[in-house]
């Protein structure tokens, strides 16, 4: 039966707006052509969607009976910083051989300016023949999923979108009008694109600030999280960010210096950017060199040290490992001849180099051996009262316990 939706690629942006689509009433196709791969939706919250009419498929064809595409490719970037769109090119492709005429296509996957018109387009009009902003649809959308956020979900968070014309956009607007309360159009499609660039950027440079932050006010001996508590009570002017082990998820700060030629502009003024991502790619390292401190400190030697990781998510009480620092902070401490084990109640397995890593099974009876236990994700289950009373020596990344703050990132 032919759908009024389909949504391509059901990773962490597909498959939750799949899911508020069919919430709405859209009858709704998930495609992709390998395995369902979100982490953030139960099997129980799938299946309810599958009760409502939702149906995953691997068959292309089924791209053809729709009236709008919503593109949701992973990209991410490769080992040369260039982002990698070929997820994006095979979606394209797939839908370009079955695409209609009056169809709305939506790019929502994050991208430099210029990509949607300038890589995606050429790819949707050579495969179908037909042209895009006459015989259909074609539009930008930033994600603004936020995945585990209990507050801010598709209904109430503003979408911006933006056409390749004014009827592009008109058409956009009139599909993302039935999931969301609000709908922002932007001038056009490298404004939306750009929209996305300048929201993910904002986070990591921020993040950066505060990482900066951690490591002088640790070199003055001043107690950061207390200053950020008090920071934050002023009404303007100030958002309080946090500082951590490094910064997870799936959106990457785009620095000019690796975007294509024909995107860039003299003299790549967003020099803040690249510096952020230092600073940011810089505090595993920094972990490191406070975890031998400490143990250190306390008569003991990385080499041979047991080594307790809590929580290897991105991001608190999700499944989500993508970007997480947890790995990296493993590898530099197995080359120091630590001896690491780990705790998730998201992640029952764990590979490191390609090698598992022990799972503890007992929190608290896991913290006590451990000669140092590093907390890298704050997830709700962790009662870090009693963590740190348990724990031989603890390393509060987060900011989450009630140790000194010479314990604390």
């Amino acid at each position: 039966m032919p759908a009024d939706l389909a949504v391509i690629g059901l990773g962490h942006l597909g498959l939750p707006l799949a899911q508020a689509a069919v919430a709405a009433g859209i009858e709704t196709v998930g495609y992709d052509s390998g395995p369902v791969t979100d982490s953030t939706l139960s099997a129980a919250e799938i299946r309810r969607m599958s009760a409502a009419g939702f149906r995953v498929t691997t068959n292309p064809a089924e791209l053809g009976r729709v009236r709008t595409a919503v593109i949701c490719a992973p990209t991410r970037l490769g080992a040369d910083r260039a982002l990698d769109l070929s997820a994006v090119g095979g979606a394209g492709r797939a839908l370009a051989a079955r695409l209609r005429p009056h169809t709305t296509v939506i790019l929502e996957s994050a991208v430099h300016p210029g990509v949607t018109e300038d890589y995606l387009r050429p790819i949707l009009e050579e495969g179908s023949g037909l042209r895009a902003g006459r015989d259909f649809h074609l539009a930008y959308s930033p994600s603004r999923l936020d995945p585990g956020n209990r507050t801010h979900g598709v209904a109430n968070t503003p979408k911006v979108i933006g056409g390749l014309t004014p009827a592009c956009t008109e058409s956009a607007h009139a599909f993302y009008a039935r999931l969301t309360e609000k709908v922002v159009r932007a001038r056009g499609l490298r404004e939306a694109e750009t929209v996305q660039l300048l929201e993910t950027n904002y986070r990591h440079v921020n993040i950066a600030l505060m990482n900066e932050m951690a490591v002088l006010c640790h070199d003055l001996g001043v107690d950061l999280w207390d200053v950020i508590r008090c920071a934050e009570t002023k009404p303007y002017g100030f958002q309080a960010f946090r500082p951590g082990p490094g910064v997870g998820g799936h959106g990457v700060p785009l620095d000019p210096n690796y975007l294509p030629h024909t995107t860039r502009t003299p003299g790549h003024p967003l020099r803040m950017v690249g510096l952020a991502q230092e600073i940011n790619n810089r505090m595993p390292q920094y972990v490191i060199q406070r975890s031998a401190t400490l143990l250190n400190e306390h008569g003991k030697s990385a080499r041979g040290a047991r080594v307790l990781l809590l929580g290897v998510t991105y991001k608190p009480d999700l499944a989500d490992q993508e970007g997480s620092p947890a790995g990296e902070i493993a590898s530099r401490l197995i080359d120091l001849g630590a001896l690491i084990s780990y705790h998730d109640p998201y992640i029952t397995g764990w590979r490191v180099r390609d090698r598992p890593v022990p799972r503890a099974e007992s929190l608290y009876e896991a913290a006590a051996n451990a000669d140092l236990t590093i907390l890298l994700q704050h997830h709700r289950t962790y009662d870090m009262q009693a963590l740190a009373v348990k724990a031989q020596l603890l390393l509060d990344t987060r900011g989450a316990s009630p140790i000194g703050a010479a314990h604390r990132l």
